[in-house]
Formats: structure tokens, C-alpha cells, sequence
């Protein structure tokens, strides 16, 4: 079946979306035409709003609508312990673990030489300027437990090796190869409690 040019580039665009297959976007495509006209739009506005309105915050790299997000801007958070994450959605799984109250610092990527990402498209300098000027007490290593991930940690606590603050890392409950993402709540809580010194 021939499908018209409009149709043709929702599913093209579609497919580009991470884990999304051109079977799958295109049972995409076909829902969206069948919805509501209202339902589709707001997939549209939300998308466009996301766009224009939500950027890095300034402190921690986190998601954020405003120079400083949610967290860096609640006082109430334990403004003595720092813990570093890969990606927002990292620090999401963590904050649904209800456990880890204290700040965060998001470093948007991990270090991959094969993929020729290294330290500086990394928010790493931000990290130690941070260290370095703040008041920590402890800074949790919090990235995925892989080959990459144990790297850019290592890396890191070779940078903050002359600071004084306590460096420590998630306890292994959570497996090698794993990703916080997909990491249910009640493991990331048991890691978080039982972190150790790196």
C-alpha cells in the first residue's frame, strides 16, 4: 500500500526514537491518526513545550525548567553528601528509591574512548570546581556498574583524590552490566544504604 508523504515522514521520524522500529512506529503513526484530534495536538504541544522550556540546570545538570532545579533548590536536601549520576533518568530512579536525600551532580554521559567521549564532554570540570568550592562531606559514585561506568568512576576519584571529602560507591546489589534506569526501587534503596568507601 502507497502511503501518502505526511504519513510516510511521522513514521521516518518516528523510527528515529531510541528502541523504536519501523513496525513500531508505524503502529504509532496509524494510533495517532486514530485518536482524538485533541489527543494527538497535546502529544504535540508537550513535546514542543519540553523543548523550548526544560534545559540543564546550572548546578547539578539536571533536568530542570528554570536555572536551578527542584532538588538544588530545596534547602531541605543534606547539603553534605553529593552523588553522581550518568543521565537525569539515573537520578530519577534514584529519588523513586526514597532513600538518597542529599544533591546530585549529573555528569550526562559516561567516559568511552571507542566512541571517542572523553572528560571533556563530560560535565566533569563542572564536578570538581563544584567539589572543590562546596562543603561536601561525601561523594557517592552512583554511575551504572559496567566497564564504562566503573571506569569514568575511577577517573573521577582520581580527580577529587586531593579534595577531603569521602569518596564511596553503591553497594553491588546491584549487578554488573546492569542500568540504574531499569534498577527497581527496593535494590537501588538497599545500595544506596549500604555504599562503601571507593
Amino acid at each position: 500500500m502507497e502511503l501518502s508523504d505526511s504519513v510516510s515522514h511521522m513514521i521516518e521520524q518516528l523510527s528515529r526514537l531510541p528502541g523504536i522500529g519501523k513496525k513500531s512506529a508505524e503502529r504509532l503513526a496509524y494510533h495517532l491518526l486514530r485518536v482524538p484530534e485533541t489527543e494527538a495536538f497535546a502529544l504535540s504541544d508537550s513535546i514542543r513545550t519540553v523543548r523550548e522550556n526544560v534545559r540543564y540546570c546550572s548546578v547539578c545538570f539536571n533536568l530542570a525548567e528554570s536555572e536551578k532545579c527542584r532538588i538544588c533548590s530545596d534547602s531541605q536536601r543534606d547539603q553534605k553528601t553529593l552523588c553522581i549520576v550518568q543521565q537525569p533518568r539515573d537520578l530519577m530512579a534514584l529519588e523513586e528509591s526514597g532513600t538518597y536525600k542529599g544533591l546530585y551532580h549529573v555528569l550526562l554521559g559516561r567516559l568511552a574512548p571507542l566512541e571517542n567521549i572523553g572528560p571533556e564532554q563530560l560535565t566533569i570540570e563542572q564536578l570538581v570546581d563544584r567539589v572543590a568550592e562546596g562543603e561536601f562531606e561525601e561523594v557517592i559514585m552512583a554511575t551504572n556498574p559496567t566497564v564504562e561506568g566503573d571506569g569514568t568512576a575511577l577517573y573521577i576519584s582520581n580527580q577529587l583524590a586531593d579534595s577531603k571529602v569521602r569518596l564511596t560507591k553503591l553497594a553491588r546489589g546491584i549487578t554488573t552490566g546492569s542500568i540504574l534506569e531499569y534498577t527497581n526501587k527496593e535494590i537501588l534503596a538497599d545500595a544506596i544504604s549500604g555504599r562503601r568507601p571507593l
